[in-house]
């Protein structure tokens, strides 16, 4: 078995990146230091319900909480399945529920490595000017906000969102550990060209994003929502995030924007105007 295969080596791991010694895991988890030092050190073999235990209090994602009990030679928890496949046809309906309750304003779907799942119909705003391979799947958003040939150009305010966006990134990658992440992150850090440091103002109580679309300087904030409760490795790493109208003007833009929408698909549906 190669080392970082090893529980012991992937425990020692998730406890070094959550900045804890073996005494404070000890204490957190109710396990003694002496037996978490022959766990990492390959002494002793976890059971199911220790590594559980251990996992919970590390923090640990459900992907790589089956990944240590696979390593320590048991069946893993927590099932991983295609969102798109019968079984979780409930969830993807939630997800797709809590998107069209967002209209009119935008609402992505995003997985773990900030690749799109969904967008709804308002999301339109963020895509119209993007083109070539940032619209190929999987199409990441952190990439397309980021990228000069992505959204990037129309943000106004593009230094202060990347000031947010590649600390959160980073500090998302070291969570994780997942080295998907940590890759995107050095890529995007290269389009940086700002060099003064980012400044925020204290009378704002939210990043908002200054997007300026066909012509309208929109200002937008934005929320993430996760499923609690998740027993499903799948939909325990989607996020939604919802953007909102930082003002009057933007929310009135975007309610127009879903009136004429509404229009045109209905014309579109009867070409002959006649009502049916």
């Amino acid at each position: 078995m190669d080392e970082d295969r090893r529980v012991g080596a992937l425990l020692r791991e998730w406890r070094t990146r959550r900045k804890l010694t073996q005494l404070e895991l000890s204490i957190r988890s109710g396990i003694s230091a002496r037996h978490i030092s022959f766990v990492e050190t390959g002494r002793t073999i976890p059971s199911h319900a220790m590594i559980e235990r251990f996992t919970e209090h590390l923090n640990i994602p459900l992907r790589e909480r089956n990944r240590l009990l696979i390593a320590a030679g048991h069946a893993p928890t927590y099932r991983q399945r295609p969102l798109d496949g019968p079984d979780l046809a409930e969830a993807e309906a939630a997800v797709r529920r809590v998107m069209a309750a967002q209209e009119p304003y935008p609402a992505l779907a995003l997985d773990r490595h900030w690749n799109l799942l969904f967008a709804n119909t308002a999301a339109e705003i963020f895509f119209h000017t993007v083109r070539g391979a940032l619209l190929e799947p999987p199409i990441n958003m952190m990439r397309l906000g980021l990228h000069p040939d992505g959204f990037a150009p129309r943000v106004r305010n593009l230094a202060q969102v990347r000031g947010f966006l590649l600390p959160r990134l980073a500090r998302q990658a070291a969570h994780t550990g997942d080295p998907e992440l940590a890759a995107l992150h050095e890529e995007l850090s290269h389009y940086a060209t700002d060099t003064d440091p980012v400044r925020i103002d204290s009378a704002d109580v939210a990043l908002t994003i200054q997007l300026s679309n066909r012509g309208m300087d929109l200002s937008l904030f934005s929320t993430i929502t996760t499923f609690g409760a998740a027993f499903d490795v799948t939909f325990d790493e989607i996020t939604v995030e919802s953007f909102f109208p930082a003002d009057a003007a933007t929310a009135d833009y975007l309610h127009a924007l879903a009136r004429d929408t509404s229009d045109r698909a209905a014309a579109l549906a009867d070409p002959s105007g006649s009502s049916r």
